[in-house]
């Protein structure tokens, strides 16, 4: 599990605990610094290809090596969501693509960051996917063939996914 600061960013000065407002926050005691700890920002894709296959990844890192995801992965500091859910789709698979709407967000425990705030897109893509960073295997499959995505998080934004595909096929 990541290690909670222990020093003040701004003064250096040795954090404390504190009641502030209705949580127990780390604070400065030398500059009255509260210390916030946030969500890690990150971005998974669902991406179609208009013949009704999904791209579902196979990590090639931890977490959760060797099991199926979407592709996805942390924002930059340089970029907005959108950017970096359509540079993790071209790291991850070779392809390039559309947001075509947003998902919305879910959180994710995680040893290693807490709490991860992964934003999902539904993205139009087209191509043969090639493995690319922290990705063994990309495939494009039909929905209902999915095998299981190991972060509760991205099958939820899979399932809003698919829910909403099938509305845009009734139109």
């Amino acid at each position: 599990m990541r290690k909670r600061p222990e020093y003040c960013p701004d003064c250096g000065g040795k954090l404390e605990l504190a009641e502030i407002g209705d949580k127990t926050r780390l604070f400065c005691p030398y500059c009255s610094k509260t210390i916030y700890e946030n969500p890690l920002p990150a971005t998974c894709v669902v991406a179609t290809n208009g013949r009704g296959e999904v791209l579902i990844t196979k990590r090639a890192v931890e977490p959760a090596i060797g099991e199926w995801s979407l592709p996805g992965g942390f924002v930059e500091i340089d970029e907005s969501p959108q950017e970096g859910a359509l540079r993790e789709l071209r790291e991850e698979t070779g392809l390039s693509g559309e947001i075509i709407a947003h998902l919305g967000a879910e959180g994710q425990r995680s040893e290693t960051y807490i709490n991860v705030m992964i934003a999902g897109f539904l993205v139009r893509a087209e191509g043969e996917p090639s493995p690319g960073d922290d990705v063994s295997e990309a495939l494009w499959v039909r929905p209902r063939s999915a095998p299981k995505l190991v972060f509760s998080s991205h099958r939820r934004i899979f399932d809003r996914a698919i829910e909403m595909l099938g509305r845009i096929e009734k139109l």
